[in-house]
């Protein structure tokens, strides 16, 4: 039996749904019928028909609050919350400032927080209750060198999601997409030119970097009915992870 996700009548809000992951998500979710609010702090140059857009800095809970209110003001109503807006540059753990440090854990945990915290008081009032998915990533469970305090914020979301689908509960799920090397419009900043996206994509068991919309498949799947007894939980998306460093170092590569 064919089986199809509509999401038509329903409002997601992606946080940094414009571009990279976020867009993928978005699009998704457009795909299935949703009405999709993203958020920033700059406007993009164009939106779909079927996005809108609210300014906010998410690391703000005063402008996060207003972002929901406006949301439910529009729409009248809030059926799932992405928290995708995240990312870090390198910084040497050794001489990062204490400053960009707050700003990556602000940016990466505590606006998953904030978010959550107002989509929850929304949903509990529903009916349906809602979904919230946090977009956490592979550098939360493995280290992440170059990336220290980004991928210990991203091991805190994880912790985060397990305790607020049990608080939460049974009204709203709470999930986690752990995304593993995805190629954005930024890849080559992480993983160099196209030859090295490629030798990169080679120590990949699927053999080839995540996209956006795969990103975007696992959200529609946990916001989804088929999901329903689904919460507290990480679906990994990483085509299989990495291999082993050991494998090549045996071989000799």
């Amino acid at each position: 039996m064919p089986v199809s996700l509509d999401f038509s009548g329903r409002v997601a809000l992606v946080t940094g749904g414009a571009r990279g992951v976020g867009r993928g998500i978005t699009q998704r979710f457009l795909d299935a019928g949703a009405q999709v609010v993203i958020c920033g702090r700059t406007q993009p140059e164009s939106l779909p028909d079927g996005v809108t857009f609210v300014a906010a800095d998410v690391r703000d809970p005063d402008q996060v609050d207003a972002l929901v209110a406006s949301i439910v003001e529009s729409h009248g109503r809030l059926d799932v919350a992405v928290n995708n807006a995240g990312g870090a540059p390198y910084a040497d753990a050794a001489t990062a400032s204490p400053r960009f440090s707050d700003k990556i854990v602000g940016l990466n945990l505590m606006s998953v927080i904030h978010v959550s915290k107002a989509a929850n008081a929304v949903m509990q009032t529903q009916d349906d209750g809602g979904s919230i998915i946090n977009i956490t990533s592979v550098s939360g469970i493995r280290p992440s060198p170059g990336t220290a305090a980004y991928g210990a914020a991203k091991a805190g979301v994880e912790s985060l999601t397990t305790s607020l689908a049990v608080e939460w509960a049974p009204k709203v799920r709470v999930n986690c997409v752990t995304a593993g090397l995805i190629a954005t419009e930024q890849a080559e900043l992480h993983y160099g030119d196209a030859a090295g996206v490629a030798r990169v994509a080679a120590t990949i068991p699927a053999g080839r970097l995540g996209t956006p919309l795969d990103v975007g498949d696992a959200c529609l799947f946990l916001a989804s009915p088929l999901a329903s007894y689904c919460s507290g939980m990480s679906l990994l998306v990483h085509g299989g992870g990495e291999k082993p460093a050991f494998l090549g170092a045996a071989e000799g590569h």
